[in-house]
C-alpha cells in the first residue's frame, strides 16, 4: 500500500534555515552593544528598544527643556553592486550611517539612536556580519546608538548575490535650537568639508563609466588615484557629527552664528543648498577648492560635463555649513583643528534661492 499524501514542508524547502538564520543573529549582539551608552535602557532581542532622553550627553551636558524629535531614513543605493564586485562588505555599512546621521545635523540635532534593514535572498552569517560591523562602525563614529534592526530573507526576490540596506536615524534638537536656514542673510559666508570622495550617490554613473564604458575590473589598478578601483569607489562617507556637534556646542545659537547646515548628497551643491536659502538669498560659489582626483578622473574617462557633474556629484564638498562672515574664520580653523579640511567656498547675497558658479 503507497502513501499517496504530499511531503511535508518546512520552511527550509521555501528557501529559509531557521537555524542559519539563528547563526547570523547570534554574532550581531556585541557589536550593538558596543555602541550602547547609558541611555539604552534595554538589550537586544526585544520586540522594540529604550532609549532614555533625560540623560545627559558627553557633549550635550544638559537635559531637553523643549525636545524635537529629529527622524531620517536612506540608502546606500547601488554602490552596494562594488562591495558585491569586490566581495568587501564591512565598510558600506559606514555609508548607511553616514547618509541618515548627517541629514539630521542640518537641523541642529544630535544623532541619538539607529536601526537598519538588511534584505537578502538566504541567510549569509558571514555577509551579514560585515554588513552589520560596518554600521556599528559608523553609529561609533556618529555618537548614536545602534538599537537594532531587521534581516529580511527574500529569496524571490533577490538574485543570489543580490542584497539591500536601508537605514532610521532618531536625533533630537531642543526647539530653540533648530537650524532651518531662514536667519540666512546676505553678506554671510559659505564654508565647504571636504569629502571622502564620491561617498554614496551617483553611482549608477559611476558604474555605467567605469565597467560599461571603460571596461575596467575593481582589481585594475588607476595610478591617477594611487589604488585600485575598488578601493577608490568603496571609500566610505565621511560622518560630520562630531566636528558639527562642536561647532554647536560652542558658539551661541541664540546669535545665530550657524545659520544653514547642508548634507551635499544626489543633486550636488547646485540642488542641496538651496534646500535651505529663504527668500532673497542666493549662493554664489568659486571654483577653487581642493577637488579629489577621482572626480576629474571620471569626468575624462566618461566624457562627462561640468554641469553634470555639478548635478550628480559633490565635487569634493560632502557638508556646507553657512555661517556670520564675522566667525567664518574662527569656525572654519576649528573645523580644520578637527581634521575636516574646510574651505571658504563662496558668499551669499541678495537674489533668487539658488546657486551660481563664478
Amino acid at each position: 500500500m503507497t502513501d499517496d499524501r504530499p511531503p511535508h514542508l518546512t520552511y527550509r524547502d521555501a528557501g529559509l534555515d531557521l537555524d542559519l538564520y539563528e547563526q547570523s543573529l547570534a554574532a550581531l549582539p556585541p557589536l550593538l552593544k558596543r555602541t550602547h551608552t547609558p541611555r539604552v535602557l534595554d538589550g537586544f532581542g526585544g520586540f522594540a528598544s529604550l532609549f532614555s532622553l533625560d540623560y545627559n550627553s558627553r557633549l550635550f551636558a544638559r537635559n531637553y527643556k523643549h525636545p524635537v524629535l529629529v527622524s531620517c531614513t536612506d540608502g546606500v543605493g547601488s554602490k552596494l553592486k562594488i562591495a558585491a564586485l569586490a566581495g568587501k562588505h564591512d565598510t558600506v555599512g559606514i555609508d548607511l550611517v553616514a547618509m541618515s546621521v548627517n541629514d539630521c545635523l542640518c537641523t541642529g540635532g544630535e544623532p541619538l539612536i539607529f536601526l537598519d534593514y538588511l534584505a537578502m535572498p538566504k541567510d549569509d552569517p558571514p555577509l551579514t556580519r560585515d554588513l552589520v560591523k560596518g554600521i556599528s562602525d559608523g553609529c561609533l563614529e556618529a555618537e548614536c546608538a545602534l538599537v537594532g534592526g531587521e534581516t529580511a530573507i527574500l529569496p524571490d526576490f533577490y538574485q543570489p548575490g543580490d542584497y539591500d540596506m536601508a537605514g532610521f536615524c532618531v536625533g533630537i534638537v531642543e526647539r530653540e535650537h533648530i537650524i532651518t536656514g531662514k536667519a540666512i542673510r546676505p553678506g554671510d559666508i559659505v564654508l565647504g568639508l571636504a569629502s571622502t570622495g564620491i561617498h554614496s550617490n551617483g553611482y549608477s554613473l559611476v558604474r555605467k563609466v567605469v565597467f560599461d564604458h571603460a571596461k575596467l575590473k575593481v582589481t585594475d589598478f588607476v595610478s591617477e588615484l594611487g589604488r585600485t578601483v575598488g578601493e577608490e569607489l568603496l571609500e566610505p562617507t565621511r560622518i560630520y557629527v562630531r566636528p558639527i556637534k562642536r561647532i554647536l556646542h560652542h558658539y551661541p545659537v541664540k546669535r545665530r552664528v550657524v545659520r544653514g547646515l547642508a548634507h551635499i548628497t544626489g543633486g550636488g551643491l547646485v540642488d542641496n543648498i538651496p534646500r535651505i536659502l529663504p527668500p532673497g538669498c542666493r549662493v554664489f560659489l568659486k571654483r577653487g577648492w581642493r577637488v579629489p582626483p577621482v572626480f576629474g578622473w571620471l569626468q575624462r574617462l566618461g566624457n562627462i560635463e561640468q554641469d553634470e557633474m555639478d548635478r550628480v556629484f559633490n565635487g569634493g564638498i560632502g557638508f556646507v555649513v553657512i555661517v556670520s562672515s564675522y566667525y567664518a574664520e574662527s569656525i572654519q580653523r576649528q573645523l580644520c583643528e578637527d581634521r575636516v579640511p574646510t574651505e571658504v567656498i563662496g558668499e551669499v547675497r541678495e537674489g533668487d534661492p539658488g546657486v551660481e558658479f563664478q
